[in-house]
């Protein structure tokens, strides 16, 4: 065979090429239809190949595609950004653009630390997050981040940042059940800042629901009031990882807003551009920003594709896209459809532990036992064979296993927003034979079998 020179992410394994998609389904060499029950990597929320959006792109590349933004703004980039603050809660942000999630979150922090020293409180330098995190895979935001698996590489290279309790009702880690807890959880924060000092923490960063380092957890009702309380009781600044719940995913169009809650800082991507290229974005508060602008005037960041005008217009057409078809409606409606199939699928299925979510940010998380909810061990690869199974149907789902201190079970079903009951039932039916498949195996198994059912 001739050797390969792209890696992938697994090197020796065989992939099918894609050739186009059409709304929710994707197409390989052969012909295949592949439902994108997961938007790629909850990432393409208007569907594939949208003509409108080929054509926002086609005309700003007649005009220009790039410039450095230390020489020109352009007009794509100053439409964005005041859009985003007029959907943004509170409607007083700035935007810096950059080309992924992991910049986007990588940046608020910086912006956040900036901002304390701007003010003459260098001490302030210390991020905290929560145990089931990931907020991306540069250095910066995965020491933000408290997922084990992904960490576990780059130990000696990351910050040791602290982490406290996520808001894991199934798996509560305090032990407590919602909502006689009253929020131990929230509570934990405070815990983490006495004995630290918030004299030496700058921010504290989550996903408004916890993506892949959980699989849609949604926190107990009032959680992030009572953090956003704490927060500004100890002059720390909230960061909200919206790169996952951003742009309509989960019915409104930011995570934050089924809280009521205006974080200072926030990261976008994913939804932001819905894949038609690459696009992120830190959005950050006037008062934030405030004692940068009365003080150095410049942010330290900066990337050679920053606020780059082919992407910005891409960007905003997918924003016109989304509020036109009212696609945060529809994510409620269909996710709320898709939430009670799933549920109903998961009554006659015994390694289905949990189906939670909101929006079209839902999940499946897979146990051993419901009734002690003992999770597989990580050798099983339940996650992966899942997967593998519901893929070869002609179904994609997305990971989300190793949450808990490395271990757990669980997929993320989350189709783009333009998904129709029909093929909400497509998707179901394809799923449940995928995890029955899965089911059956463990069966055999347990029995003393193989894979394949030989005794």
């Amino acid at each position: 065979m001739e050797r390969e020179h792209l890696i992938k992410p697994v090197l020796d394994h065989s992939y099918p090429t894609v050739q186009y998609g059409k709304g929710v389904f994707l197409y390989d060499e052969q012909g295949k239809a592949y439902l994108d029950a997961s938007s790629g990597a909850v990432t393409a929320g208007i569907g594939h190949g949208v003509q409108e959006i080929i054509d926002a792109m086609m005309e700003q590349a007649g005009k220009v595609s790039f410039v450095y933004r230390s020489q020109f703004t352009s007009e794509p980039a100053e439409k964005l950004a005041k859009k985003l603050s007029d959907m943004a809660p509170g409607g007083d942000y700035w935007a810096f653009f950059v080309n992924s999630g992991s910049e986007a979150t990588e940046t608020a922090m910086k912006i956040a630390i900036q901002h304390w020293q701007e003010k003459g409180r260098f001490g302030k330098n210390m991020v905290i997050s929560r145990r089931m995190s990931y907020h991306g895979i540069t250095m910066g935001a995965l020491s933000m981040s408290g997922h084990v698996l992904r960490r576990r590489r780059f130990i000696p290279l990351l910050e040791d940042y602290p982490v406290v309790a996520p808001p894991y009702c199934y798996r509560c880690p305090l032990q407590m059940t919602a909502p006689s807890c009253k929020l131990a959880c929230a509570d934990d924060l405070e815990t983490a800042i006495k004995r630290i000092g918030a004299e030496h923490i700058a921010a504290f960063i989550a996903e408004p629901i916890v993506g892949a380092a959980g699989g849609a957890i949604v926190p107990p009702e009032g959680y992030y009031k009572k953090i956003k309380e704490i927060l500004y009781r100890y002059e720390i600044l909230f960061i909200a990882d919206e790169v996952m719940t951003g742009i309509a995913r989960t019915g409104t169009m930011f995570g934050m807003q089924h809280d009521g809650v205006e974080p200072d800082l926030m990261a976008l991507g994913k939804g932001l551009s819905a894949g038609y290229t690459p696009m992120a974005a830190t959005l950050v508060k006037d008062n934030v920003m405030a004692p940068i602008l009365q003080g150095s005037k410049s942010i330290m960041a900066g990337h050679t594709y920053s606020a780059n005008p082919q992407s910005a217009a891409v960007s905003l057409a997918v924003l016109g896209y989304v509020e036109r078809h009212q696609l945060a409606e529809a994510a409620q409606s269909m996710g709320a459809y898709l939430l009670t199939k799933l549920r109903e699928m998961a009554e006659g299925i015994e390694i289905i532990g949990d189906v939670r979510g909101k929006g079209l940010l839902l999940a499946i998380e897979f146990v051993r036992n419901r009734d002690d909810k003992a999770m597989f061990p990580p050798g099983e690869g339940i996650t992966v064979r899942i997967i593998d199974k519901a893929f070869h149907k002609g179904l994609l789902v997305y990971p989300a296993s190793g949450a808990v201190d490395g271990a757990g079970d669980a997929i993320i079903v989350a189709p783009p927003l333009v998904i129709t009951e029909a093929e909400v039932d497509q998707l179901v039916q394809l799923l449940e034979e995928a995890i029955r498949e899965v089911a059956d195996e463990l069966t055999r198994e347990s029995a003393g079998g193989d894979k394949d059912g030989e005794i």
